[in-house]
């Protein structure tokens, strides 16, 4: 007997998402309203419509892609059966909130779906699968990645790789993959090129895989060494798409170890190759503004949330195809197929302000961390993503006194040292990193972590001393 989670979506249960139903369901489960939601920066995002999608072509094979792509991962997570504090609380994507999410996202003109077989410590191809499947083949377009990374012999074996391959396949319950890529190029340069994709001969067996369809487009993600992504493009490979991270701030000051995107994606614009987008709120960065950065956006457009903004941007130029976010909330999915049904694209007007906006973004010290959890899980159980997460957040929202004299000092100590507590458990809090480095290499950024850590555990103990509450 399959599980209620892994039944078929029936044609009377996809009216009822499309319709008034569906809110109901979003109601009980997610605590919001579909037709008013107020979200992050006090916005109301109004209806919520199903018929109004922005779709861009694939030029290889004609795929009408939803400009809002679902990037998988991020999936909510619940703990694990069994699972106590004493013991350590273990977690497991909760499956029921994951069909919640793909259904709603499919009844309202989502059908990219972007996972790999690393997101969410290697259980995000499952659960994808699992909730897909439920649904007619071609109502969505599935994509993963060639995920060989590390220094691992066997992964890298081309009986490894391959392995990898058809493992993806058996998870997403699929006979064929709609784009598959060569997953986070230019990290280890063109030494992890060769090793990955050369040595092993898992590049001429993808080409093949492509020429038998059982990948329909064929493509890569770029971080890191910017000779890597040229000489990709210089092989005279047909390369189908290609995923970038763009978003305002990236586009002429390049965050971590990445490259400006304005020379990424022209590179792409000149070869017609289409751009799928990845880090459009730069791990969340965007979606919180200072005072003085918000300001300059409320001038504009004074009911639009910060993230609105960045959304807006990455899906402005022509050959994006589309944008992926990694939508855990209904709140957050509801809001994002709103703006993108249909696209509103920058004007040159709002565009300027937002270069100013990212000039007074790049002022502050922020920790240029995604979340993206290849850094994970650290061998002493720290929470390194969770951490520069919440230094972060409390930088954006002013909650990082540069010292106590600062007037509003007692409520921003308060704020981080509390908020710290409660995102972060003390035991996997900066303060017991042992600066082993071993999370360094696998930093798609290229963020010195050890050092990192370091700036805000010394940052915390400063706070603590500061006086009592």
């Amino acid at each position: 007997m399959k599980k209620s989670s892994d039944k078929k979506i029936d044609r009377r249960q996809l009216l009822k998402l499309l319709g008034a139903g569906a809110a109901t369901s979003a109601t009980a489960l997610y605590g919001c309203d579909s037709r008013k939601k107020t979200v992050s920066g006090g916005a109301n995002i109004g209806e919520v419509p199903t018929d109004k999608m922005t779709y861009r072509v694939t030029p290889s094979t004609g795929d009408k892609v939803s400009l809002l792509g679902y990037g998988c991962m991020r999936w909510p997570l619940k703990p694990k059966a069994g699972s106590t504090k004493a013991k350590g609380v273990e977690m497991e994507i909760d499956q029921e909130a994951v069909n919640e999410l793909i259904d709603y996202a499919i009844a309202h003109g989502v059908n990219y779906f972007d996972t790999s077989p690393r997101y969410v410590r290697g259980m995000s191809e499952r659960a994808t699968g699992i909730a897909l499947s439920r649904h007619p083949r071609d109502k969505y377009f599935i994509a993963t990645k060639m995920s060989n990374m590390g220094n691992d012999p066997k992964l890298l074996s081309r009986e490894g790789s391959i392995a990898m391959y058809r493992n993806s396949m058996k998870e997403l319950k699929v006979d064929y993959f709609d784009y598959y890529l060569l997953h986070a190029i230019g990290i280890g340069g063109m030494d992890a090129l060769n090793k990955r994709y050369y040595d092993n001969g898992i590049l001429d067996f993808l080409l093949k895989e492509r020429e038998a369809g059982r990948v329909r487009n064929l493509g890569f993600s770029y971080h890191g060494d910017i000779k890597v992504f040229d000489y990709l493009l210089a092989t005279g490979i047909k390369w189908d798409f290609v995923q970038i991270q763009l978003n305002y701030l990236d586009w002429k000051h390049a965050t971590g170890w990445n490259t400006n995107a304005e020379y990424l994606y022209g590179e792409l614009l000149k070869r017609n190759i289409p751009a799928v987008i990845m880090e459009p709120l730069l791990g969340g960065r965007l979606a919180k503004m200072n005072f003085h950065a918000l300001t300059l956006l409320n001038q504009l457009r004074s009911e639009a949330s910060p993230a609105s903004w960045a959304f807006r941007y990455a899906g402005s130029p022509a050959n994006v195809l589309t944008v992926l976010s990694g939508m855990v909330y209904m709140e957050h999915l509801q809001e994002n197929i709103r703006l993108y049904s249909p696209l509103e694209p920058i004007t040159e007007r709002e565009n300027k302000v937002l270069e100013e906006v990212a000039e007074i973004v790049l002022k502050y010290p922020y920790v240029p961390c995604t979340a993206c959890q290849y850094c994970m899980p650290c061998p002493y159980g720290l929470d390194i993503p969770a951490t520069f997460t919440h230094y972060n957040r409390c930088l954006s929202e002013g909650n990082i006194p540069s010292s106590s004299q600062d007037p509003d000092y007692r409520r921003a100590r308060r704020a981080f040292l509390i908020g710290y507590d409660r995102s972060v458990p003390k035991l996997r809090q900066a303060s017991h990193c042992i600066a082993c480095g071993k999370c360094t290499p696998h930093c798609p950024q290229r963020i010195q972590i050890p050092q990192e850590m370091a700036r805000i555990d010394k940052f915390t103990e400063q706070l603590k001393q500061g006086g009592s509450f």
